[in-house]
């Protein structure tokens, strides 16, 4: 069927049919590519919530190994700090941050050691909040002409130093 679909667009030999063979074939090229790109990076273990998944890239071998001997181990997994709580939200910071990891890793064009972006930091500057309010507000009463980040001081807690 594909083939007196090729067939009679190329008999045609308009211009117009060129152009919608040279979309669909790019169109195939990128699908097929992004495709197997994400099942080889294990893109559907990003989808879910195990800590594990993190760890699939090797660069973040290490970071996962810190949090697994860390304070938060027992109580936070790393979509409880690194996304949003909300359901649409967790999955556009996850879809974001894929396309950002993939690229970054793919080109090897990312900074050693790894660095929070200023996205990120955002998000889980929020998340520390939600977990530690009670005791944020004091500290932040105590600084309040200051704009105080959680991780200024304590970058190494979730996974430890």
């Amino acid at each position: 069927m594909f083939q007196k679909f090729l067939g009679a667009l190329l008999k045609n030999r308009s211009t117009h049919s060129y152009l919608w063979v040279l979309i669909l074939f790019l169109a195939g090229g990128i699908v097929g590519l992004g495709g197997f790109t994400f099942i080889y990076g294990q893109g559907f273990s990003y989808l879910l919530d195990d800590p594990k998944a993190c760890s699939n890239c090797h660069i973040m071998q290490s970071v996962y190994n810190r949090w697994n001997h860390g304070t938060h181990k027992a109580v936070a997994t790393c979509n409880d700090c690194h996304t949003p709580d909300l359901l649409y939200g967790k999955y556009i910071v996850k879809a974001i941050n894929g396309w950002n990891h993939s690229v970054a890793f793919s080109s090897g064009n990312f900074p050693e050691p790894l660095r929070i972006t200023e996205f990120n930091k955002k998000i889980t500057q929020k998340q520390c909040l939600k977990c530690h309010s009670t005791f944020a507000a004091s500290v932040f009463q105590l600084h309040k002409n200051e704009e105080l980040q959680c991780l200024r001081c304590h970058s190494g807690v979730g996974h430890g130093n």
